[in-house]
């Protein structure tokens, strides 16, 4: 059974989503606004407690004044700087449970889970966009300029993340690595571009990724439901359909996919009808650095056997 195309047809796949033919001074231009953007890092001792990990509640300034919350853990016998591995959650959720970071600190490393803003955690959504704000983060913004696109700002947040967390002194800044499923497996692909340090990627199914296709294919449900809604509320008989895809483009990760310099591992579900395998193909095939993909074929878009022992040690070897 296939429900999208063969291997071989995967690593030729070059994506359907038009590009913005200004990508690269938007993302230039917003790496600037970042650069005027203070951390200003808070850190505080977390309620949870751990005999030999230290757990802490960071929180720091995104663009637009967005206070953004991650959870931060370190081990407490740490003998010279160590590596640092930056999670991201899925779509609408929120950072994992302490828990499941400390495989990180056990491994001699730090950990930070960032909560995306304005979804299921405690980071602030300063909002102020116009036109719809009707469900969905995708399509918030998509009526403004593009600069306001509200993913445009959670990528520079995992961006802001890294500086700020690199600023500790435990920190090996030439050791740093980023991992996440889905929306988490997109924003690790935005991460490693927007921050070149980052020497290590392991994106899992990841989303945000060639939304054309995902259209084309009439999968605009699930995560992407609200390309659907959006057309059929606001254009209905898609007289905008090229415009819309553009502008979607600016924060479609396969386009910022070449400008990553770390060593990337993936993990793909091939019955996946969440984010099909061609979307995320769009991006690891402009990946340039050193790559890999795992294949999983009776899978889709759930737990992946294995997938967090494998990803615990590619960051072991950081």
């Amino acid at each position: 059974m296939q429900i999208d195309l063969s291997i071989p047809e995967l690593f030729n796949y070059q994506g359907r989503n038009p590009r913005p033919h200004d990508f690269d001074s938007y993302w230039d231009n917003a790496l600037k606004e970042l650069d005027a953007t203070p951390p200003n890092v808070e850190l505080k001792i977390s309620k949870f407690k751990c005999p030999s990990v230290e757990c802490f509640d960071l929180w720091y300034t995104g663009v637009r004044g967005a206070r953004i919350y991650a959870k931060y853990a370190r081990p407490k016998e740490i003998k010279g700087p160590i590596p640092a591995v930056f999670f991201f959650h899925g779509y609408s959720g929120s950072s994992p449970d302490w828990f499941e970071l400390l495989p990180f600190c056990a491994a001699g490393m730090v950990v930070a889970a960032m909560d995306c803003r304005g979804q299921g955690g405690l980071s602030e959504d300063t909002g102020g966009v116009k036109g719809t704000t009707h469900r969905g983060h995708i399509v918030r913004g998509l009526d403004d300029i593009p600069d306001n696109l509200l993913f445009r700002h959670v990528f520079l947040d995992t961006a802001q993340l890294v500086r700020a967390v690199t600023g500790f002194s435990e920190v090996d800044v030439n050791r740093l690595g980023c991992c996440g499923a889905s929306q988490g497996g997109g924003l690790s692909i935005a991460c490693a571009a927007l921050d070149p340090r980052i020497k290590r990627c392991a994106p899992v199914y990841p989303f945000l990724s060639d939304y054309k296709r995902v259209w084309e294919m009439d999968l605009a449900k699930d995560a992407y439901q609200e390309l659907k809604d959006y057309f059929r509320r606001f254009d209905p008989r898609h007289e905008r359909q090229e415009e819309v895809f553009t502008k979607l483009g600016y924060i479609d990760i396969q386009f910022l996919a070449p400008r990553i310099e770390a060593q990337v591992l993936m993990q793909t579900g091939l019955m996946d009808t969440v984010t099909p395998p061609s979307t995320q193909f769009a991006a690891y095939n402009k990946i340039k650095s050193p790559k890999n993909v795992l294949f999983y074929p009776d899978f889709a878009h759930e737990e992946l056997p294995g997938l967090w022992d494998i990803v615990l040690e590619f960051m072991g070897e950081l």
